[in-house]
Formats: C-alpha cells, structure tokens, sequence
C-alpha cells in the first residue's frame, strides 16, 4: 500500500456491458446472460453498486445492430441492449441513493425529447439523473433513423455541442419555485418564472419551454466520453463528468493533465469536473485464482470474434488479411472514435502484435484488466488516484453478475479500511454525492433574458 499523498474519496461509476465487460464475460460459469432482459438482473446489479457505495450506475447504449461477422461472432452478447432511460426508470423506484447515467445520442434524438426524457428521470430519482453524451459511430445507427450514411466527425460534435446548449437552455426555463400550487388563490404557477427557450440554430429550432418545473439537480449531470479534439474541447466547456479508459497509468495522468487545464482555459474551475478511468478488474480470494479465471476468459475469445470487434471499433477496417503474430499494419481514417483508434495504435506501439491487440480490445475495450486480490487491486487503484491519472473509477466487471458482487463484498471493504470509499451516502443527490455544485437557472442569474426575442415567429 503507498503512502498516502493526496488526500479523498474515490468517486465510483458501476458500467456493468451487458453480461459483463469481456467479450467472453458471459460464458463465466457464474455469469447469467439468459437474464439480460430481465428488470429482476439490473435490479440485482443496481442494488449492489449501491451496496458498494458507488456514485452510479453507467448504462452505455448504441441504437444500432453492430457488424458481425463469422459464425462464432454470434456469441457477442453486447447485440442486446435495452433502452437505458427506460431501464433507470424502472431502476430508480429500485434505489435510494445511486446515480443512473443513461448514454442517449445527440445524432439520433431531438434535444427537446432528451431534455423532457432526463427532466422526468431526475424528478422520479429525487435528483439521481445523468445523460452520456454520444454523438454515435454506428452506420446501422444511421440507416435506423432515416439517413443513408452517418454524420461526419465534425458535424456530429458541432450537432452535439447545440443539443447540450438547448437542453440546458430547456433546463433552465422553469426557474426554481415557478410551481407553488396555492389552493387558496387558485394559483398553480407562476407564469413569470416560466421562460420560453426560441432557439434558431444551425441544427435545431425549439421554442421551448418544458412541462415541467425544474428538477431537483437543475441540470442532470452531463458525463462524456470523447477523446478526439472536438471531444476533449466539448467535455471541457460542458461536462460535469469525462469517463476514459486507458491501457497504462502513464497515459491516464497525461489525459488527466491535458484534460484538467481544457477545463481551465474554458474558464471553469478544473475542479468542477470529476474525471473517471475505466478499471476492469477479476477480484478473487487468492492472487491463483484471480489470474486463473483472467486467464480462462481471455482463452474463451474466439479469434474470429476479436478481429470482428477490432473491425468494428475501428469503423469497419478489415485486418484480416494480415499476420495475427505480426505488428499492427498502419490504419487508414475512418468514422468511427479517434480516441479509441488512438489507444489501439498506442498499443502497437507497445510492441503487441496484431492479435494480442484484439484479444486485449475484445476483452475489456481498452480499459486496464486487474486480476488479483482485494489488497492488490487497492493498491493498483491506489497507485492512478495518487498519481492523478484520475478522480475515481468506472468499474467495468468482466463477467456479471458474480464479479461486481466480488468487487462489492472483497475489494470495498478494503478500500473503505483504507478511508477511500465512503461508508454512507451524504448527500440525497448525485450532484451532492459528486461534490457538484447546482446551476441556477440562467433568468434567475439575469432576469433581463426573459424578455421574449423579436426573432422568433413560431
């Protein structure tokens, strides 16, 4: 165990992929893929991150039916996925205390509908509520929502950055103690405190306002994943929390680093972001059986199936052809994330061979795999928080349920023996739980920006 040099609780985000993080997760003998799409599985998951006193519980999310290729790709269970709002409504009336992130696309929803959407859920959570922004990089995502092909790099963060202005705008338009419901003098709400947005942009037109008074967190959280340019700038001018992931601590504390002064050239207090890292970790009683089953997993990747996922998080670039025992061929541009894309060629520079790189990718998404005992993954975790390679970590468990119930029950208690897990929750939303402060509503800040623009006609 280091010595202590900087002081703090761990934040904790549960990203629990289907039946696990692993693309081989789900044949696990402990693991239940058949109960995926079932509300008693997520309840299960949920109610032990909130036994482990995690912040929340992160559901990524595509709209699209990935490429698959080969007969024994038919075994990927991340071709399921259920609608993450839908499924943290269900789960909100399961909880007290956890945090629901749901990934929702600014290239295939309209922001009123998600501003409406994560309004509710705040509200029904009492203040629980957190959107992941994506701007998407399936092409079956497109053709699903009427487009013959996916939107541009640049477009789908220009669309992105104008969903987040409007949705927060919407957010805005009930200012607080707008609903008074006074029997006596007949009086619901107050219609001064009610605001239209009469936006005009590039990408969308919305007049505005909610049906609904404002929520309990102001704005529901605002988590990011991007790591191009265009993602590192949005996250740093509006996001409250960046999830990221990386192969060696090294590059977490560069990312750290380089992220946290974005943030301060944007403005804002460094601070006011909580940067997350991804861990995938196989807790065990013993150190043998940890590396045993991390072992088991990784053999349990078809081949075929790893060099189909490495095609698809590359944007569909077929390496095929080429010698698995060899080094990683020099990649063409693509559509799909340039901060994944970067991280695999990061890892060929490393010296991995090509089909090292696609057992690694399938198995835990370029996050870092931890096999061993709580004492050792405490340690490991100890060693990034120390080091500034983070603000805490998204917990992605290979196999589900069974290794977010081991994380729970050994690697918890351990960290909280250590004082970086909290023991109760303190604050009664995610927000408060965060350290995050509450916006206010922009016509509170400045009661002149109620006055209705003489551009809008609708």
């Amino acid at each position: 165990m280091t010595q202590k040099t900087r002081a703090g609780q761990y934040h904790l985000f549960a990203m629990p992929m289907g039946s696990g993080g692993h693309m081989a997760g789900w044949r696990h003998e402990e693991a239940e893929p058949a109960a995926l799409m079932t509300l008693g599985y997520w309840q299960h998951i949920a109610r032990t991150a909130e036994r482990g006193m995690f912040d929340a519980l992160f559901l990524a999310d595509s709209q699209g039916f990935r490429p698959i290729a080969g007969v024994d790709a038919f075994a990927a269970t991340d071709a399921i996925r259920l609608d993450p709002l839908v499924l943290h409504g269900a789960l909100a009336a399961s909880t007290q205390n956890l945090g629901l992130v749901a990934t929702v696309s600014t290239s295939y929803n309209e922001p009123y509908a998600i501003a409406r959407r994560l309004s509710t859920l705040d509200h029904v959570s009492a203040g629980r509520a957190a959107w992941n922004v994506v701007t998407s990089t399936s092409e079956n995502e497109a053709h699903n929502f009427g487009r013959e092909a996916h939107y541009g790099h640049a477009e789908r963060y220009a669309r992105a950055e104008e969903a987040i202005a409007v949705c927060k705008g919407l957010w805005d338009g009930w200012e607080d103690g707008a609903v008074i419901a006074d029997k006596a003098s007949g009086v619901f709400f107050e219609a001064a405190k009610v605001n239209g947005l009469y936006h005009k942009g590039e990408h969308f037109c919305v007049a505005g306002p909610l049906t609904m008074g404002r929520s309990p967190q102001g704005h529901p959280l605002i988590v990011q994943a991007g790591a191009s340019e265009e993602g590192l700038e949005l996250a740093a001018r509006t996001a409250d929390a960046v999830f990221t992931s990386h192969p060696t601590m090294e590059s977490g504390v560069a990312f750290y680093a380089g992220l946290k002064k974005r943030v301060a050239a944007a403005g804002r207090d460094p601070e006011s972001l909580r940067i997350m890292t991804a861990i995938q970790p196989v807790p065990a009683v013993t150190a043998e059986q940890a590396e045993a089953e991390a072992k088991a997993l990784n053999e349990a990747i078809p081949p075929k199936l790893a060099l189909s996922y490495l095609k698809t998080v590359l944007g569909g670039i077929d390496l095929s052809r080429y010698d698995l025992d060899g080094p990683l061929p020099e990649l063409p541009d693509s559509n799909a994330s340039l901060g994944t894309r970067q991280r695999i060629i990061d890892m060929g520079a490393s010296g991995m061979t090509l089909g090292e790189i696609a057992v690694a990718v399938a198995a835990s998404r370029t996050s870092r795999s931890l096999a061993g005992t709580a004492a050792t993954i405490a340690d490991e975790l100890e060693r990034w928080y120390e080091a500034r390679a983070c603000d805490g970590f998204v917990i992605a468990p290979p196999s589900l349920p069974v290794m977010l119930d081991r994380f729970v029950d050994l690697v918890v208690p351990e960290l909280q023996r250590r004082g970086r897990v909290r023991t109760a929750y303190k604050g009664s939303t995610l927000r408060e739980n965060l350290g995050l402060g509450r916006p206010q509503s922009c016509y509170t800040v400045d009661p002149a920006l109620r006055a209705e623009p003489e551009i809008w006609q609708g």
